[in-house]
Parts: C-alpha cells; sequence; structure tokens
C-alpha cells in the first residue's frame, strides 16, 4: 500500500506517513458533520498506533460539539454493539483489520450499529476531500464518557444464542489466539463464560502480533501445533479487530476461516433458523449455500462487504449470512461480522451434536477453495473483464461486483480489491488443482 487508501468503508494506511493524526481528525470531521446528533462510541484494536489516534479522533469529535464514548480496546463487532446500546449517533473503530504493524485505520458506523454502507460512506469520503467539517465554538466542546464495561451487552447477547447449559456441561478444552488484537479481553471472558478450559495465546492486547495477523493456514502453523500438542479440542483464531475466526480442529488440522461460516450456518438450520434465506457474498464458498439448501433455504449473494451483506440481509429478512473470511453476521446479535458468534455457536453445535470438530468439518461439502491476488492497476480492469469472458464463454458471467463466472460444479471471481491496490482472484471447484487452475488461468489472461 504505497498511498492512503480512502473508500466508502473508511480508510487505511502507514502511521506517519500516509496516514497522519491531522489527516484523521479532518476525515472525522466530515464523519461528524454527516451524523445525526447524539455521541460518537471510539475503540480500538491492540496497535501500538491506537492510543494515538483514538486521543487525535476524541479530540476531533469533541472539537465538532459532540460527547465521546471511549470503549478503548474492543472489538469491531463490540462497537456495533455499544452504538445500539447507548443510542449512539455512530461509531468509530481503529483497526487496520489484518494489515502489518505499521499500518492503521478507520471503520465507521451509522446509529444501527452497522458498518457503513456505500451511500453514506461516500458522502463522508466526498466531505473529506470537500473540507467539509463541523468545527463548534469554545463554549460547545464536548466531553468523553469512559465506559467502565464495554463488553458485557455483547457478551450477553452472544450467550442468548446458544444453550449455555449444554455447552458448559460439556467442558471444552480450547485454545484462543487473538494474537495480541482486541478479541482478548472477550474472548477469554465468553469461552469462560462457558466453562471452558482456555489455553490463551497472546490475549494482552499489545500489538505486539506473535504472528502475521490474517489468519490463515500458512499464518497459524505454529498454532496449529500447539492445538495438537496441548490435547485441545479445537482452535479459534481471530484478525486483529475480531471480526473474523478460523478453526482449527483438536488434530491441529486448520479448518479455515470459509468453515467458520459453514459450520455457523448448519448449526442455524439445526435449531430451526429457516424463517428466511441466508445471505453470502460472492467470494464466500457455496458450502453454506449447500447446507441452507438440505434445509430448503434459498441463497443470496450479496456484492462483496459487510455492508453489502447486511444490506441484503435486511432487505430479504434473512435468518442468517456472513462472509466467508471468517465472519458470521447474526441478526440477534447486530449486523456486524463477529467471531464471538462464531466461537459461540461452533461450540453449541459440537455440544448439540456430540461430535469433534474435524468430524463435523469432514461433514460439509467437499469443495476446495484457492484465493490468489495479483498488482495490477485497477484501470485495467474493463479491459481483463472483457478478456476472461472472451475465454471462459461456456460461464455464466454476472457484473455487479467484479466478475463473477459461474458453471454447474465451480466459480470464479475477479475483482479489484477495496482496501489494498491489487486484484483477487477466488475460485472454488471440486477439487484445489481445479480451483488453482482457474485462479492461474484467470493470471495468465491478465498479463497477456
Amino acid at each position: 500500500m504505497s498511498k492512503l487508501i480512502i473508500s466508502v468503508s473508511g480508510l487505511r494506511g502507514i502511521v506517519g506517513e500516509t496516514l497522519t493524526p491531522e489527516l484523521a481528525c479532518r476525515f472525522i470531521a466530515s464523519y461528524a458533520a454527516s451524523i445525526g446528533p447524539g455521541p460518537i462510541v471510539i475503540g480500538r484494536d491492540g496497535r501500538t498506533s491506537g492510543p494515538m489516534l483514538k486521543a487525535a479522533i476524541a479530540s476531533a469529535i469533541n472539537a465538532c460539539g459532540r460527547d465521546v464514548i471511549d470503549a478503548d480496546v474492543a472489538s469491531t463487532p463490540t462497537i456495533g454493539v455499544l452504538v445500539r446500546e447507548r443510542s449512539a449517533a455512530g461509531g468509530v473503530q481503529i483497526s487496520a483489520s489484518h494489515n502489518p504493524p505499521p499500518y492503521n485505520g478507520i471503520k465507521l458506523f451509522g446509529d444501527d450499529g452497522r458498518v457503513l454502507d456505500a451511500q453514506r460512506g461516500a458522502k463522508i469520503r466526498d466531505g473529506y476531500f470537500a473540507g467539509v467539517s463541523a468545527w463548534c465554538p469554545f463554549d460547545a466542546i464536548g466531553s468523553v464518557h469512559v465506559e467502565s464495561d464495554p463488553h458485557q451487552e455483547h457478551l450477553e447477547k452472544v450467550l442468548d444464542t446458544i444453550d449455555v447449559e449444554l455447552v458448559r456441561s460439556k467442558a471444552f478444552s480450547v485454545l484462543l489466539d487473538s494474537n495480541h488484537g482486541a478479541g482478548g479481553l472477550l474472548g477469554t471472558r465468553l469461552l469462560e463464560s462457558l466453562g471452558c478450559r482456555v489455553d490463551a495465546v497472546g490475549v494482552e492486547p499489545t500489538g505486539q502480533f506473535a504472528h502475521v495477523p490474517e489468519p490463515t493456514a500458512d499464518n497459524l502453523m505454529g498454532i496449529a501445533s500447539r492445538v495438537a500438542k496441548a490435547d485441545c479440542g479445537l482452535g479459534f483464531c481471530q484478525d486483529p479487530d475480531a471480526d473474523r475466526l478460523a478453526l482449527i480442529d483438536e488434530n491441529g488440522r486448520y479448518i479455515g476461516e470459509e468453515a467458520t461460516l459453514a459450520l455457523c450456518v448448519t448449526r442455524a438450520m439445526m435449531v430451526g433458523r429457516t424463517e428466511g434465506p441466508i445471505v453470502i457474498n460472492g467470494a464466500t464458498s457455496s458450502m453454506s449455500t449447500i447446507v441452507a439448501a438440505r434445509h430448503g433455504v434459498k441463497t443470496l449473494r450479496s456484492s462483496v462487504g459487510e455492508a453489502n451483506v447486511a444490506d441484503m440481509m435486511i432487505a430479504s429478512g434473512a435468518a442468517y449470512g456472513g462472509e466467508g473470511n471468517g465472519g458470521p453476521i447474526d441478526p440477534a446479535v447486530g449486523y456486524v461480522r463477529d467471531s464471538f458468534v462464531g466461537m459461540a455457536q461452533v461450540l453449541d453445535l459440537m455440544a448439540r451434536t456430540g461430535k469433534p470438530l474435524s468430524e463435523l468439518a469432514d461433514e460439509l461439502p467437499k469443495l476446495a477453495i484457492v484465493k490468489d491476488k495479483a498488482e495490477i492497476s485497477a484501470e485495467r480492469l474493463p479491459v481483463i473483464f472483457e478478456r476472461l469472458q472472451s475465454h471462459f464463454h461456456d460461464a455464466e458471467a454476472a457484473t455487479g461486483d467484479g466478475l463473477r463466472l459461474q458453471w454447474s460444479d465451480c466459480w470464479l471471481l475477479v475483482r479489484g480489491s477495496n482496501t489494498e491496490p491489487i486484484v483477487r482472484m477466488i475460485a472454488e471447484a471440486e477439487t484445489q488443482e481445479q480451483a488453482q487452475a482457474l485462479c492461474d488461468a484467470a493470471a495468465g489472461l491478465m498479463t497477456e
């Protein structure tokens, strides 16, 4: 990322280079000018630059005549819950998600406790570029209220979705890897409240990541080995702002992020959450689609991005949803990806079935997904899409969000990233070789 990324969902950059306190304050001034009256919740992940940015952003919010509700270290879904519970005008999460330590960013929430949708986000982005602000006079400056316990209401909402006593009766042994991000505070509390024996790794929110923060198989090899050696029933691995969850089974096998949502959908169907469709995005594995279809439940696909998933969930009255990057979305808790929902509901599924995670994972539809990327300018995408459609002329093509090519037994999605200057290629097929071949073919066509 050689320049600051400003999009409808917020901004992200390198602290002290592309992201400075002055820039963050101007961005927040545009945000404060565009939303209704009321306080604004602020939270952050564990990054070392978080306290500095939080102080700058809180100052900017106060300078716009707004009060701040300071949650300090809290997960992204926790901020969404707090916005609703405190009747706030909005929320600001300071996090760069899975980016390396030099990065940080800002994610914005509306008064509904959801990450801003494209329309509202575009207004704030455009206001930033236009210099829009809402600075107030000296006698109207806001104040800061520090939350004594920002996690309790979120914890209660997650517990309300499962059979707590049943899970407690199993006394599961669990490894939690929060990688020194925001997830350890609530994660440990949740698992202990469910009667789990917890091997807590990296739960202190220091921002000193013990491994590359994106919870992928390569980055979690050490954690996977520890799960197996410690004789844990499973491992839960969060990203720094704890809206994504990857799973490791009792044998130390990386089950992954895609399986998180599929297992949560399996559990949702089991407990009768079939009153509406499920919603996933165009880059999410079809495992969830197949699981839902077995129960007569329809799947809708939105554009990539949790705001798009949430929009479609609300419009369609969906019973469940999420993204395949390990982010289940349960309307009973909030329309935000939530690793804590994933942890609680996977444990509930294990308790209800009496099956270990390895067996539950093996019962999922057998599909292989490959995620690749290429450093290609987004300006070339229209030409690339034409080339891909011409080459893969036997596929059903959709161009609402990048280019999605669908066959009867596989699919390929090619789209520009919203947060990085890259093009993502995601393919799913019955075998890893078939999915990789689709990505390789797409990459080859891009460079011709």
